[in-house]
């Protein structure tokens, strides 16, 4: 029984990363539609991405004292629907508040959707006692290709917002809450089962042992959000293409990443962490020098190829590494590097873009390339997964369910 929980927790919270996937691609990649729609400057733009990450940092923050009173699975029952009922306002609306409080609601909700998701995968990959973590993120990357297509055929049949993203949410909506039911957690190392982690071991969390790994998930998603915010119209200003073509960078860097995270688990379990990690950086600092230098639509596709394969497998092991730093205070390790996932996308969407607007794209692209290189100094940071995941062999598993 305990392993037919487990197996149903598992694929319950892919079914929530794959729907989360699907959330974010088909909002970032209409990000110059909804421009156009609100009549948002080129000069405000950097302001309403920079405050969506604001937000979701205040979120992630908020969930890691919720979760010291309720579980974590109840917070992502509650914050994925809100996130997908915030994106259909970002399409419905018609006057510039409407998008900010749509946008603002979605930044808050998707805080404590994402830290609660990296909680729950962290615990259960304790419970397998093996790496799985790169599993979960594969099924976002995989939601991410569905959202990407689906903003694509917005942009060719020149489609509303509303009309684009309605039918997501209609069908992912219930879906996901439905499974809800099925959410299971490992329990937390030095905890009693199923009771959430106190102020004892939320005080355990140093600061400093996990800095670390909170600089290498912002330099990742300095990278990320980079693709994800500026590749539509890189592609569409600097390498003039179409705008039915500037959708499809995010859909390969997606693409790519499904791939990577698809085979990345069996990469850790048989090379370790360290190894992954480093050859992951080296590849996406490579990609962003393709971007950089690219001389045409296509050229720019491979480089975002390469940072799809680069990057891909840094987030998910670095929130592994956090469990791992802090077995008994996984939660709140999780929770505050969660928030770094913010300061990186708050640093790399105006970055990029003020350094677009000042000097110009390609240079911009450099910086973001220079980031992900310094990842290499960090490496050994996640040195401790072969001793406790390595060898195939498995910890007792322990799942909580609700």
């Amino acid at each position: 029984m305990t392993d037919a929980r487990l197996r149903h927790g598992r694929a319950s919270l892919a079914l929530s990363f794959f729907v989360q996937g699907v959330t974010f691609a088909l909002l970032v990649t209409r990000i110059p539609a909804i421009q156009d729609r609100y009549g948002i400057s080129d000069g405000l733009l950097p302001v309403f991405l920079a405050a969506v990450p604001i937000l979701a940092g205040v979120g992630s923050v908020v969930t890691e004292k919720v979760v010291a009173r309720v579980r974590p699975r109840v917070v992502l029952r509650w914050a994925q629907p809100v996130v997908m009922l915030a994106l259909l306002g970002a399409g419905a609306g018609n006057a510039l508040w409407e998008a900010a409080l749509a946008l603002g609601v979605f930044g808050l909700s998707v805080g404590a959707l994402d830290a609660s998701m990296n909680m729950m995968g962290v615990s259960l990959q304790r419970a397998y006692g093996r790496s799985i973590m790169l599993g979960f993120h594969a099924a976002y990357s995989l939601g991410g290709i569905a959202g990407a297509s689906m903003a694509w055929a917005g942009a060719h049949w020149d489609l509303s917002l509303l009309v684009s993203y309605l039918p997501a949410v209609v069908v992912l909506l219930p879906a996901a809450f439905i499974g809800s039911r099925w959410y299971a957690e490992g329990a937390s190392a030095g905890a009693d089962r199923g009771e959430p982690q106190g102020k004892a071991a939320a005080a355990s969390v140093s600061f400093k042992l996990l800095m670390p790994l909170c600089l290498v998930m912002s330099f990742a998603y300095i990278g990320d959000s980079t693709v994800s915010n500026w590749s539509a119209k890189y592609l569409q200003d600097v390498l003039g293409s179409s705008e039915q073509l500037s959708t499809v960078p995010y859909n390969v860097y997606m693409v790519t990443t499904l791939l990577g995270r698809a085979v990345g688990d069996f990469g850790v379990r048989r090379f370790g962490a360290v190894a992954v990690v480093r050859s992951g950086s080296v590849l996406a600092a490579a990609g962003f020098g393709v971007v950089a230098l690219a001389g045409g639509a296509w050229t720019g596709m491979l480089g975002f190829t390469m940072l799809g394969l680069g990057l891909c497998v840094i987030v998910p092991q670095t929130f592994a590494a956090a469990g791992r730093m802090f077995p008994g205070a996984s939660d709140t390790a999780v929770a505050r590097l969660n928030v770094f996932n913010y300061v990186g996308f708050l640093v790399g969407s105006p970055l990029v873009g003020a350094l677009g607007d000042a000097w110009s794209y390609r240079g911009a692209m450099l910086v973001p390339m220079v980031l992900v290189l310094a990842t290499l100094v960090y490496a050994k940071s996640f040195g401790a997964e072969s001793a406790r995941y390595g060898g195939g062999h498995e910890r007792p598993r322990t799942v909580d369910v609700g």
